[in-house]
C-alpha cells in the first residue's frame, strides 16, 4: 500500500470513449495537473457511481497517479525478498474495504481514521468510494497533552468535516448518509467522538474492529492502539475487486 505522499488521487471528469480508451484519455486529462511528465507516471482510474434516477449526464472519475520510478523501486522490493505482487493499493480503498462491511443498506457512510500522516476521511455508499480528504491532522496531534493544542486539533477536523459534508450534500443529493465512523484511536477516541457528535449532524460511532472481523487469532489486535496501528493494513487485505476500468 502506498503512503499518502507516493501518489496523488484526483478528480477528474469522465471521458466519453470507449473502455478500452479509458485509461490513454485520462492520462492525457492528467497532463496539466501532475508535477512530473504523465509519460513518466503509472495510471489508474476509479468510477464514482451516477444517480441510477437521474437523466445521463456527464460524472467524475477518480485518477490516481504515481512515478513510474517508485513503482518500480516497490516491485523490486518485493522481488527481492521473493515475495509474489498481486496488487498495489492506496489507503482510501483500504478504509472503503472496511467501510463496506458497516454501511447500512442504500445509505452512505462516512469514516475517519488518523494516522502519523494524518487524517483520511472516505465516504462510501453500497460498496464505491464517492469522496476521500486528507485532513493535515495527526494522530498524535489528537493526543497532545495540552488541552488546548488538543482543542485546535478538534476544531481543524471538525471544520474539514463540515466542509466536506457539506459538498458531499450538494454533489450527490441522492445518497442519504447514515453516520460517521471513527476509526480506532490509541487515545482521545471518545473525548474525539463527543466533540463531533456536538459539532456535526451525523450520529458518530467508533469502529471495533472485533466485531465485524474474527481477531482471535491475533489477540494483540484486542486493543485499540493496535487496531489503529493496523487499521489501513487490515482493510487493504480485504479487497476483493469483481471489475476492472
Amino acid at each position: 500500500m502506498l503512503a499518502a505522499d507516493e501518489y496523488q488521487i484526483l478528480s477528474v471528469d469522465a471521458p466519453n470513449v470507449a473502455p478500452d480508451e479509458l485509461k490513454t484519455a485520462i492520462r492525457w486529462r492528467l497532463k496539466d495537473m501532475l508535477d512530473y511528465r504523465v509519460d513518466d507516471a503509472t495510471v489508474d482510474v476509479l468510477d464514482i457511481p451516477v444517480d441510477k434516477n437521474a437523466p445521463a449526464r456527464n460524472h467524475q472519475m477518480y485518477a490516481i497517479a504515481a512515478r513510474n520510478q517508485m513503482i518500480e523501486d516497490r516491485q523490486k522490493l518485493f522481488e527481492t525478498a521473493r515475495v509474489p505482487l498481486r496488487v498495489i493499493d492506496i489507503p482510501e480503498m483500504a478504509q472503503r474495504n472496511i467501510a463496506a462491511l458497516l454501511e447500512p443498506e442504500a445509505r452512505g457512510l462516512a469514516m475517519l481514521s488518523f494516522s502519523d500522516e494524518g487524517g483520511l476521511l472516505t465516504i462510501t455508499h453500497e460498496g464505491e468510494l464517492f469522496l476521500s480528504r486528507r485532513i493535515d491532522v495527526s494522530a498524535d496531534q489528537l493526543a497532545d497533552d495540552s488541552p488546548d493544542a488538543r482543542q485546535r486539533a478538534y476544531d481543524r477536523v471538525t471544520l474539514e468535516l463540515q466542509r466536506s459534508l457539506d459538498h458531499f450534500d450538494r454533489q450527490y443529493h441522492y445518497v442519504t448518509m447514515s453516520s460517521l465512523m471513527l476509526a480506532p484511536l490509541a487515545t482521545s477516541a471518545s473525548e474525539l467522538r463527543d466533540y463531533l457528535s456536538s459539532n456535526l449532524y451525523l450520529p458518530v460511532e467508533h469502529v471495533a474492529l472485533d466485531k465485524i472481523l474474527d481477531l482471535s487469532a491475533v489477540p494483540a489486535l484486542r486493543s485499540a492502539s493496535e487496531q489503529q496501528r493496523h487499521f489501513l493494513t487490515i482493510g487493504a487485505a480485504l479487497r476483493h475487486e469483481e471489475k476492472a476500468l
